[in-house]
């Protein structure tokens, strides 16, 4: 079965977010809601939803024209509309009289094989199926999403033992590759997974902090990236969800699980929060929570025993891999650390097999529904489950059956990675050939090459993977070493190269530590040896005798972005935030990067003819920074092309970018070069009274029409005759000779040391 068109009935805010996910997978979608008691428009919830959903920040389309996938409509008039859809999800009140109303309605208009879901999160399967009949519950299932459905990989499902299989395969299926999520099996429990421990987690953080009065900044600092969670911690993470949410899902879990349930210990919300809620300061979506911006736009935080706000002071997070040695360091801080997470720990052990069957599934949750790093059992063995264990008998607290042995959770085994089960034996660690991951080749292969900022593998069938994982995959001497090395690798014995890595980020660009070393010294020979180091290596990795497929997800900036347009082609998950930024530090993108994005709309047929308009488009893009929001926008901005793939599941990204570097082996030749047939002066004069007009209007700055100015002419070709086509080496050439002419600006500097220290532009 083939799921064509969708219906979502509830259009609040979850329910809105979840239509626009599967308009990003380019499914139609009916949104439904009830009709309103005043005015005439009686679809007007749907209609107001829909157009929150284009002003929502972060986006929730992927491309604005998804939008018109979405067919409002209200549950009166329009039910019947349903009679031809395949997927109806229920995201409705957390009522069971209300959504099982809504479930009788449905049956009577929905094809038999039609799949009706509820995005609950705190009702059991088994009362919302009550009294509906078998035929009813044996196409119904839970479906929940994570908010925001976008950007979240997470969907748990929840099916019962008389849900028809090829239902459940039709969904996952779906849901894996088109929605691009990562599909967990639950058990019909309370609170699912990811939710029944990171609820927990989130309480004990919230009544430790408070017990060893800390801090929000202290408590955040511990409880984000040393552990592998992220850096908005613990209360930067409850101001993202929403402090009135929290206490519905703690009444709910309370009522639902036993009284001997270790959730029923911390399942009281502390004072200050519900003090927090009754005065409105319930989060971002409010005047402020944990944290807020005051009148003058200064961070401020709560302080948690007088609920008094005062200047936000960042406290940086300890930096260390020996996670066992941190939580038994004697300040407060790895005290509060060790007491939340031992709890945490210990509670998520406990719940097997009561919440899933095995460790696998609930360190999948965990990742993808709450975006750590690692799940709590991953976590417990970089911890050291022997040295938990120990720690635990001497606080004479119990120790779940399942780390009772001391054993690691995980190990390797003849390549393949394994869990431990209740009975302390090890099981393979099961995974469709379609998700492919990087991870599991590496245990497979030893290293082809590597050195600190790069690594070449073998990821079988002749396709080796260059892997970048220097901090957030920047770029370096050491990378363009390592990527001319693997040119000549690749070339002796495989058929393709695939770059892709498995990181949050693709590459955040060129390492801009060494480019200020080098002005501070005024080596200018080094900043051009740095700019032609990286030309020379992009080039050669254009024309290399075999095809170069890259796979980037998230950030692809600067040279990282550079180097995706020197590629072959480019299977980009769907989440590609791509630009050439290198204006934001007083730069032009010098490896390469002007002279392949003016390619691409050189040989851009829309539009009108003559060698000027592709000038003006590459010039808007790069003079303004543009990043793209998305794959499908980083191909309306030509920094993908027509022909380069889109992988919705991040899990799927290598395989299918590996799948077009076979496909392209076939026969491979190298690109012709290109020629530039660019106006010169005609242009540049043209871009620069745009500049001028923008400066102005205050709307462009001293500064940025000195970088602007240095940018025109390279795009325009410098001094050329329109007669007269530049080649690449030409193009190089303008590229090379106007970056080293910024970096010797005061105002690059400045620029440069402004985003390392701040990570934001400066505008000078």
């Amino acid at each position: 079965m083939a799921i064509n068109k969708v219906a979502v009935i509830g259009a609040g805010v979850m329910g809105a977010a979840i239509a626009a996910q599967f308009t990003n997978a380019g499914t139609p979608v009916y949104l439904l809601d009830i009709v309103p008691e005043q005015g005439s428009n009686r679809n007007a919830i749907a209609e107001t939803a829909i157009q929150k959903l284009l002003k929502a920040d972060p986006a929730a389309f992927m491309h604005p024209s998804n939008a018109r996938l979405i067919t409002p409509g209200n549950i009166e008039d329009h039910l019947a509309l349903l009679a031809d859809v395949d997927w109806v999800i229920e995201a409705v009140v957390e009522k069971p009289q209300i959504k099982q109303a809504l479930y009788q309605k449905l049956v009577t208009v929905c094809h038999k094989d039609c799949i009706i879901s509820s995005n609950t999160s705190t009702l059991p399967l088994a009362v919302l199926v009550d009294g509906l009949g078998e035929g009813f519950a044996e196409r119904f299932m839970i479906s929940h999403f994570f908010n925001p459905p976008r950007y979240m990989r997470l969907l748990e499902l929840v099916t019962a033992v008389n849900t028809r299989p090829d239902l459940i395969n039709t969904v996952t299926d779906f849901a894996d590759v088109k929605l691009g999520k990562n599909c967990v099996l639950c058990n019909d429990t309370p609170g699912f997974i990811a939710n029944r421990i990171g609820i927990y987690w989130l309480q004990c953080a919230i009544l430790e902090a408070i017990e060893l009065e800390l801090s929000v900044e202290q408590a955040d600092s511990i409880l984000s990236t040393p552990f592998g969670i992220p850096k908005t911690g613990v209360f930067g993470l409850l101001d993202l969800i929403g402090l009135d949410l929290i206490p519905p899902i703690l009444h709910s879990m309370s009522h639902a699980l036993p009284p001997d349930d270790a959730f029923q210990a911390i399942s009281q919300l502390a004072q200050r929060v519900q003090d927090m809620i009754a005065a409105g300061f319930t989060g971002r979506k409010a005047k402020g929570g944990f944290y807020r911006l005051n009148t003058q736009h200064i961070k401020e935080s709560i302080n948690l025993r007088t609920g008094e706000y005062s200047p936000s002071h960042k406290i940086d997070a300890p930096k260390t891999d020996n996670l066992a040695a941190l939580l038994v360091a004697p300040d407060k801080l790895s005290q509060y650390a060790w007491r939340v997470l031992s709890q945490t720990l210990q509670y998520a052990a406990s719940l097997i097999p009561e919440i899933a069957d095995d460790i696998v599934t609930v360190d999948a949750a965990m990742r993808d529904g709450y975006n750590w790093a690692y799940g709590p059992f991953e976590l417990l063995d970089r911890i050291g489950v022997d040295n938990f264990v120990a720690r635990l008998q001497a606080e004479q607290r119990p120790v779940p059956a399942l780390l009772r042995n001391k054993q690691a959770l995980y190990l390797v085994n003849t390549g393949q990675l394994h869990f431990a089960t209740l009975t302390s034996v090890y099981q393979p660690v099961r995974r469709d050939k379609a998700l492919l991951q990087l991870a599991d080749m590496k245990r497979l292969h030893p290293t082809i090459l590597s050195n600190a900022s790069a690594s070449l593998w073998d990821i079988g069938d002749g396709v080796a993977c260059l892997e970048f994982h220097s901090k957030m995959n920047t770029l370096d001497m050491d990378s363009m070493a390592l990527i001319r090395h693997s040119i000549d690798k690749v070339n002796a014995g495989f058929s393709a190269l695939v770059i892709h890595n498995d990181g949050e980020h693709f590459s955040a660009g060129a390492n801009l530590g060494l480019l200020i070393k080098a002005i501070h010294h005024q080596d200018w020979s080094a900043v051009e040896l740095l700019i032609s180091q990286g030309q020379h290596t992009y080039q050669a990795l254009k024309y290399a005798p075999f095809p170069v497929v890259a796979a980037p997800s998230g950030l692809a900036l600067g040279g990282g972005c550079e180097i995706l347009l020197h590629c072959d082609a480019i299977q980009a998950h769907a989440e590609l935030y791509m630009g050439l930024v290198e204006v934001g530090v007083g730069l032009i993108p010098g490896w390469g990067g002007c002279k392949e994005y003016l390619r691409r709309w050189l040989n851009f047929a829309k539009l009108p003819k003559g060698p000027v308009p592709p000038v003006v488009k590459a010039f808007e893009t790069l003079g303004l920074a543009k990043v793209s929001k998305s794959a499908a926008e980083a191909k309306e901005l030509l920094f993908l092309s027509a022909s380069d793939g889109i992988s919705m599941n991040k899990n799927r990204l290598l395989a299918d970018a590996k799948a077009k570097a076979l496909l392209l082996s076939k026969n491979y030749t190298p690109p012709q070069p290109s020629v530039y047939p660019l106006p010169g002066k005609t242009a540049d004069v043209l871009l620069l009274m745009e500049v001028n007009s923008l400066q102005a209007q205050g709307k462009a700055t001293e500064y940025d029409v000195s970088v602007a100015t240095q940018l025109a002419y390279v795009l325009s070709g410098g001094d050329c005759d329109i007669t007269e086509p530049l080649s690449e080496a030409d193009m190089l050439e303008l590229e090379l000779n106007a970056f080293v002419t910024l970096t010797k600006q005061a105002g690059t500097l400045a620029r440069l040391e402004h985003m390392l220290k701040t990570g934001k532009p400066l505008r000078n």
